[in-house]
């Protein structure tokens, strides 16, 4: 291994000049033991009083070293006859310091259990004192300790272990398979000297075989392990033993949550009825609160090295803890426990997306849902942009949530789950998440027996399937969407649903197709008495007849749009800034530069406040063709290519039009360059929002 920065680090930490405490922190098999033994090897010479070693037993499942044991030893070591050793603890420590007072020692701590265990031990004089732990020794600072985490081997470094243990010719000759067993490994070192092992007591056993034989999570840990003692599975249960109960049983809990990382606020869904009220408590605190009590037992699984802090207040498993924990689980927890806590943690997901979702498009139509036990320690946002933020940082975890709801039998968690996405996906896109998502709504809708919800799910699959250019099945679903609307008697549902079909039929050249149903869709939804839904016909039949080129016939009917949001800027004021855009479309097919630059100028601010990329893009695009219309060359070039760096990154189809644009040539040299107008984007955005305000009962 090479460990290179970690060796220099512990390097500059003893060159201070001043006596050193290290502390070496990480999990079982992270190999810290070898890294303190090989730096203290490279640095003999610098230690001539010589070097000290005590294994203090802290994890190696019987009680660890007392102190006055160690005590004995080292003073026996420093040439203390043994008759001459103190019996009390304070007085050895006299002796001791007393004995090291005029040398320069190196003294290696490993496997400490506690801060109490460490003191003890400490020399006096110049002598630098280098510690291993599992848990966090952070009473050792005040004596003026430094604490440095060991992360696992990055994936160059694994498979240089492998190559070292085994031959590198071996796996030179399969290198994918040796990257996949060092991957499966997630670089801890024990894991990895296992698998070594195993390669280099089979000659004859290939590198492919033994990635396929870990490849199964279930047998992994057992494959892991030998007879010898080198076991991932006996260091994980070393560390398992040592917790206390309380915190065991949420350690094997947080197995069943459905992503790879955690916020805090989610694990209080973890804690049993009366959680803290029972035994003595692993952390101090006399809170009952759900949210104080979850951080204390994640204080203690960080304590323990069993989670590693990614971000500040969220949290991960290393790939085989997690596989540990899962284990441990399954061993010591009833599945119908399981599956009760297993719900709590997906109900809040979905009661803290909604509370998100109500912030971001409060207008949008829903179906209640009736918790199992209400959610608790939700977040609140005090804007769109607060909740849409929070979206994305747990987009992951609404996907894996929504898949282990329909996995495991609950279809109507299932469907509450893609629904309540829907702001995330109408302002960052995220395309091929959404048609998995909505996929997944439908086939949750179906065995839910719930026929609006399938009819809405079939109208957002058809959107996204025209978006991703797959007219055939977008009109598949939509017409079956708006059978179902028809079905469940809902006509505004049909209506929304129909617009979907007016912007396939749009996007598939059929334009006068859509501008017939657009048309009929204004008077519709003017019938309804629905404000919104009109504005958002406005907005599409617009934008199609600027396309279509007729701009003075789009412009009347984008004014009417932007008095209809101007109406709705406290509740979307999204579709507000949409207005702006399909404006400076039309203004510029009139030849009306001006009227198209402050349209644009304006939408691209409210976009980017919005956090709306792609709606930002499409902005700058408006501005880049008012500027090649004045011959600003440069300032053309500039913003349509900050406008296509935005679209290649979301994946949109708006891409490659405007690479070809950009290939053609343009007027004179203008001016130099864009304004800084609204400062960099940050966010991808959205597309037409339809849907009637309030909530549904279920039919």
């Amino acid at each position: 291994m090479a460990r290179t920065a970690e060796l220099a680090d512990i390097d500059a930490l003893f060159r201070t000049g001043e006596p050193a405490l290290v502390v070496l922190l990480g999990p079982g098999g992270v190999g810290k033991t070898a890294l303190a033994v090989r730096w203290a090897d490279n640095v003999r010479d610098r230690f001539p009083d010589g070097q000290l070693y005590v294994d203090l037993g802290g994890f190696g499942g019987d009680d660890p070293v007392d102190p006055s044991e160690a005590l004995g030893e080292l003073l026996r070591a420093l040439g203390t006859a043994p008759q001459r050793v103190p019996v009390t603890l304070a007085e050895q420590v006299a002796l001791y310091r007393s004995v090291t007072a005029d040398r320069t020692l190196l003294v290696l701590l490993d496997n400490a259990y506690s801060t109490a265990q460490v003191r003890a031990l400490l020399p006096a004089g110049r002598s630098g004192v280098l510690v291993t732990s599992r848990v966090r020794l952070v009473g050792l600072v005040a004596d003026g300790a430094r604490l440095v985490n060991l992360a696992p081997l990055c994936p160059a470094e694994s498979v240089l272990l492998l190559s070292r243990a085994t031959g590198a010719g071996r796996i030179d000759r399969e290198p994918a398979e040796a990257a996949q067993i060092a991957d499966i490994c997630a670089g801890l070192p024990i894991a990895l000297c296992v698998a070594a092992a195993r390669l280099a007591a089979r000659p004859r056993l290939s590198v492919r075989r033994m990635a396929l034989d870990l490849a199964s999570e279930t047998h992994r840990l057992g494959r892991l392990s030998r007879t010898d003692g080198l076991s991932v599975q006996a260091t994980f249960d070393i560390s398992y033993r040592s917790l206390h109960p309380d915190v065991a049983r949420f350690y094997r809990r947080l197995a069943l949550h459905p992503g790879p990382e955690f916020g805090a606020a989610v694990t209080a869904a973890l804690l049993p009825a009366g959680a803290g009220n029972t035994g003595d408590p692993p952390g101090e605190t006399d809170s009952d609160d759900p949210g104080t009590l979850a951080d204390v037992m994640l204080d203690a699984l960080l304590e323990a090295s069993l989670l590693e802090e990614v971000t500040e207040g969220h949290f991960r498993f290393h790939d085989l803890v997690r596989l540990h924990a899962r284990q441990k689980l399954e061993r010591d927890e009833p599945e119908p426990e399981r599956q009760v806590v297993l719900r709590g943690i997906l109900e809040w997901y979905l009661a803290a997306a909604r509370e998100a979702d109500l912030v971001v498009t409060p207008y949008r139509r829903r179906l209640p849902y009736g918790y199992l036990t209400p959610p608790w320690n939700l977040p609140r946002f005090a804007d769109r942009q607060e909740a849409l933020t929070w979206l994305e940082r747990e987009r992951v975890n609404l996907i894996g949530a929504g898949r282990t709801a329909l996995r495991h039998g609950h279809p109507a968690l299932a469907w509450q789950l893609s629904d309540v996405t829907w702001p995330l996906l109408l302002y960052r896109k995220h395309y091929r998440d959404r048609l998995e998502i909505d996929q997944r709504g439908v086939e949750a809708a179906r065995s839910w027996g719930e026929p609006w919800a399938e009819a809405d799910m079939l109208k957002r699959l058809g959107r996204v399937c025209t978006k991703l250019g797959d007219h055939e099945a977008a009109e598949r679903h939509i017409r079956a969407a708006i059978l179902r609307y028809r079905e469940a008697g809902d006509v505004r549902g049909g209506l929304d649903a129909e617009e979907g079909l007016a912007a396939l039929y749009r996007d598939s050249g059929r334009e006068d197709r859509a501008v017939e149903i657009f048309f009929r869709l204004v008077d519709a939804n003017r019938e309804q008495g629905d404000a919104r839904s009109t504005g958002l016909s406005l907005i599409s039949l617009g934008m199609l007849l600027t396309a279509l080129g007729q701009p003075e016939r789009a412009t009347g009917l984008l004014r009417e749009a932007e008095v209809v949001f101007a109406g709705l800027a406290d509740v979307d004021p999204y579709n507000g800034a949409r207005v702006l855009i399909g404006l400076a479309g039309a203004l510029l097919g009139k030849g009306d530069l001006a009227g198209a630059e402050r349209a644009a100028t304006e939408a691209a601010r409210r976009m980017r406040e919005l956090g709306s990329e792609h709606e930002y893009a499409e902005a700058l695009d408006q501005l880049g063709q008012v500027a090649r219309r004045r011959g600003e060359t440069v300032a053309a070039r500039a913003y349509h290519l900050q406008a296509l760096e935005i679209f290649i990154r979301l994946g949109s189809s708006r891409a490659l039009g405007l690479r070809r644009q950009l290939d053609e040539p343009v007027g004179d040299l203008g001016r130099d360059g864009p304004p800084d107008l609204v400062g960099p984007a940050v966010d991808p955005g959205g597309e037409p929002d339809a849907g009637g305000v309030g909530q549904l009962a279920p039919g």
